[in-house]
């Protein structure tokens, strides 16, 4: 069986955890951690970078810096997981849910702007399978609107929209290392922060609400407790997991460009023929080849694809149900205007198998079943 995914792994991973557990400091905010942070804040030119225990947590982070607070409401799409609305739905707001592209399953920055109201707090894109959305426009409404710009960029990392990395356009960015990304520490994601004046709020907030990082820099003699705040900080061991992989960010970027590439190839005479759409990458953006996704005509096709692939040995997966259709997205948010794409176009995904080493001739096998399906 060809699995839809499995997780990144270098060589060193066990090495670096190993060296973690004889420094004798597992907790948060050791070693590896802080080669983390420097690692991300070097490649992406971030003011700061804090890694967390998730994406999920970066978010509730983010929208604790936002002060987001009930009755507040956050524009995002419904086409996204659950995580980003969670995070502002645990604030006491509402997730706003907006219409998406088909081109590139992103938020249509065309709809974000009718959707506000005096109630509108934030604007949360979603980079979907690290291709950015449009965020020109998107930082010209929040900036017309005196909105925070927070990034779900948790497949988006070395992602890039106009030269910018993803993440670092917002006021805040979050990624994603979870084991399904690029790059994977088992569960983790990090806060990404543009702007100096919200750093110190966000160690706080990230610290249990204390001030121990300041005491850590040797800023004050003694840390206590300053805020309210909780525990966002992975152990040691997660963190250099994470690091063994980052080292070689170059050379896992590259293996999976190279199947997302070998894929078009051997499915562009798919789409030319009309019967597959493929991914649209627009000019203006460069990815991270974190998924490749073909769409078929309709809920049916891609139902009946799956069954044909499974039975090839091949697992081939669809991805988010809309979370404005979903009992929660009922109950703690709601959709503005019409929607015209967000649920036809994702009952068409599907996702195929992608991940660091896949080999070219298992590409070439999953290519040619799916071109069997279409005779």
């Amino acid at each position: 069986m060809i699995r839809f995914n499995v997780p990144p792994y270098t060589g060193k991973e066990l090495t670096y955890i190993q060296k973690a557990v004889e420094n004798q400091k597992i907790c948060g905010d050791g070693e590896f951690t802080k080669l983390d942070n420097e690692w991300i804040e070097k490649r992406t030119g971030t003011k700061k970078c804090l890694l967390t225990t998730s994406c999920t947590h970066a978010t509730e982070l983010a929208a604790l810096l936002a002060d987001i607070k009930p009755g507040d409401e956050v524009i995002m799409p419904s086409y996204t997981f659950c995580s980003t609305a969670d995070a502002f739905v645990m604030r006491g707001a509402v997730p706003v849910f907006v219409d998406i592209r088909p081109d590139t399953m992103n938020i249509d920055e065309n709809k974000i702007e009718e959707a506000i109201t005096e109630k509108t707090k934030a604007i949360c894109p979603v980079h979907y399978a690290g291709v950015g959305c449009e965020m020109d426009t998107i930082m010209e409404i929040a900036k017309k609107h005196h909105l925070i710009v927070i990034e779900d960029a948790a497949q988006g990392i070395m992602s890039t929209y106009k030269g910018k990395m993803l993440g670092t356009i917002g006021d805040f960015g979050c990624y994603s290392f979870h084991e399904t990304k690029n790059y994977s520490m088992g569960e983790g994601g990090a806060l990404l922060i543009r702007d100096e004046k919200d750093i110190e709020a966000a160690e706080i907030f990230r610290e249990k609400g204390t001030n121990r990082s300041k005491f850590f820099r040797g800023q004050i003699d003694k840390y206590t407790w300053v805020s309210f705040g909780s525990s966002y900080l992975p152990s040691e061991m997660n963190a250099a997991y994470l690091y063994a992989q980052l080292e070689m960010a170059d050379e896992i970027f590259d293996d999976r460009m190279s199947s997302w590439n070998r894929y078009r190839a051997n499915l562009q005479s798919l789409a030319d023929a009309g019967k597959i759409e493929l991914p649209t990458i627009p000019g203006d953006c460069t990815h991270n080849a974190h998924m490749f996704y073909i769409k078929a005509k309709d809920l049916e096709e891609r139902t009946a694809l799956i069954s044909f692939l499974k039975e090839k040995d091949i697992l081939a997966v669809f991805h988010y149900i809309p979370l404005h259709s979903a009992p929660a997205g009922v109950t703690y948010g709601r959709f503005h205007g019409e929607d015209v794409y967000t649920t036809k176009e994702s009952e068409r995904l599907l996702r195929l198998p992608l991940y660091y080493q896949l080999k070219p001739e298992q590409v070439d096998y999953i290519s040619d079943q799916v071109k069997e399906f279409y005779k």
